[in-house]
């Protein structure tokens, strides 16, 4: 009961009104909500992009077809929420700048909302960082995202830091192939036995 209470105040949640309607994209609030307690994994992400905000689901795009891929699970494991919870840092498409880039999540949603999403989560097997602002709220402190993927040893087996599986971070796949042959292996392991206990 709580839960769907909380579910329903971050979807009408409009904080951010103003300052969407301020940028090039110049749209509406629009969070996505996708957890719930009980579920094995948390994927903490940074924001919706716009297809995202579109289609009301998160990462129905290249990058979560990609990070599925990453993880090992099909759409139908991805999407059910007693067993992956998405929480990002920002719920709601930030939009872009002038330049047509990515604004970053405004700090207000996760001061308003992100110790009260995970209070009701609850525990999870298995959490996954993806990109710096994910990473720093759960990690603490700065540091750039590769350094922070490269240690990803000194998290395991109960936490992983990733870099976003945009479609951007291509050439950053090829500049680190550890990433595949030593992270990915032992990531797809661990998503298999937290979904499976």
């Amino acid at each position: 009961m709580m839960q769907s209470a909380l579910r329903s105040e971050i979807s009408g949640c409009r904080l951010c009104a103003d300052r969407f309607a301020a940028t090039a994209t110049r749209h509406s609030p629009n969070p996505v909500v996708w957890f719930r307690p009980g579920a094995r994994i948390l994927i903490a992400s940074q924001a919706p992009g716009l297809r995202v905000h579109q289609a009301n689901t998160p990462f129905w795009d290249q990058s979560g077809k990609r990070l599925r891929q990453w993880m090992g699970v099909d759409e139908d494991t991805f999407y059910d929420r007693s067993r992956v919870a998405i929480v990002p840092m920002a719920f709601c498409f930030p939009g872009y700048d002038a330049n047509g880039s990515d604004l970053p999540p405004p700090k207000v949603c996760a001061e308003t909302w992100r110790a009260r999403a995970m209070e009701h989560l609850g525990q999870v097997e298995l959490t996954l960082l993806i990109g710096a602002y994910a990473q720093g709220w759960h990690l603490g402190g700065r540091m750039p995202v590769t350094a922070r993927v490269a240690a990803w040893r000194d998290h395991a087996p109960a936490v992983f830091p990733l870099p976003h599986p945009s479609w951007r971070n291509t050439a950053w796949l090829k500049r680190n192939p550890w990433f595949e042959a030593e992270l990915l292996p032992v990531l797809r392991t661990r998503v298999k036995e937290a979904l499976g206990r």
